[in-house]
This record gives C-alpha cells, sequence and structure tokens, in this order.
C-alpha cells in the first residue's frame, strides 16, 4: 500500500496556485461544483450523512448535514455520521478542501482523531486528484446546516442516541 501524502503535498501545490492566481471573490468552476455533487451522489454520501435516512423518512431539506443514528462497531464505540454541510460550528465550516480531501482518503481528520471504521475510506482513497478536489468544493459549496451530531460513545459508554449494531447470530 502506499501512502497517499506524496499525492496530497501536490493537490496542496496545486491548491495554491489556484487559489494565489483567482480572485478573492471568485466562486470555484461550475463544472467542477457539479462533478462533486455527481460524486456525493454515486459515493452516496448523503445515504449515511442525511437525517432521518437510517428512520427511513430522509430530511432531503438537511441533505449531508449528519445522522442522528450511529453505527455500533464492537469494541470501538458508537460513531455517528458527521454533518458535511460547511457550517462552522457543526460542520465542515473551519475544514479546508485539503482537510476534506485528506478525511475522506485517509480517515484522518484535520485534530488527528480518525473517523468512524464504518466510513469507506480505503475505497475513496482511490480517488483521482480531480474528483476528491471536486467532492471537498462540493461539500464547502452547500448551504450550511447548523446539525450536531450525538457524540462518538467509547466501547464502554452508553451511546446517548439510537444506533446500529451489528450483532454475531447465537
Amino acid at each position: 500500500m502506499h501512502s497517499p501524502l506524496p499525492r496530497l503535498a501536490f493537490l496542496a501545490a496545486a491548491l495554491f496556485a489556484a487559489a494565489t492566481s483567482a480572485s478573492a471573490d471568485s466562486a470555484p468552476p461550475k463544472e467542477r461544483v457539479q462533478r462533486g455533487e455527481y460524486l456525493a451522489g454515486i459515493m452516496d454520501c448523503g445515504g449515511c450523512h442525511t437525517p432521518g435516512v437510517f428512520l427511513g423518512k430522509p430530511d432531503k431539506a438537511r441533505s449531508f448535514a449528519g445522522s442522528e443514528v450511529g453505527f455500533q462497531i464492537p469494541g470501538l464505540g458508537t460513531f455517528y455520521p458527521p454533518n458535511l454541510t460547511p457550517d462552522p460550528e457543526t460542520g465542515l465550516g473551519k475544514w479546508s478542501e485539503l482537510d476534506i480531501i485528506k478525511a475522506v482518503r485517509t480517515g484522518i481528520r484535520p485534530d488527528g482523531r480518525m473517523l468512524s471504521p464504518a466510513m469507506p475510506y480505503e475505497s475513496y482513497r482511490k480517488l483521482n486528484d480531480a474528483d476528491a478536489l471536486a467532492l471537498a468544493t462540493y461539500f464547502k459549496s452547500l448551504k450550511p446546516v447548523k446539525n450536531a451530531v450525538p457524540a462518538l460513545a467509547g466501547p464502554s459508554e452508553k451511546p446517548s442516541a439510537p444506533y446500529l449494531a451489528v450483532v454475531s447470530p447465537q
């Protein structure tokens, strides 16, 4: 397995070049946002990160705003899919596009913590640079939605909200 870090360094340089060559008030190219929307759809990001999905009533007005239902992973704890909108308090608002790309590809948040093992970052690590950037740009382009998801519960802690569990047959 190769490290994604050299690719991240290359992508960081490309993002810096794009940022310094564009005016401060310019929006990302429409085509990149559209590609990111397409990728978020086929990657089914909303299938975990939209409130109500796991209860059979997806709240389309809050798409990508995180889930109130988590995943319990034996021995690791209960994880709740986070808010992917650019809300600065409850979502990705303080994350850069590079932070989002790194998290999607490696499963590591900007603060160094791991994402949920349910997140398929092993598959998403194969995104090419243009697609990874398009996905990050799309999430940054969404309307911010304030929605704090329940806190992670460690393996010996009681979850504060509903969750899906993997149970071995007896």
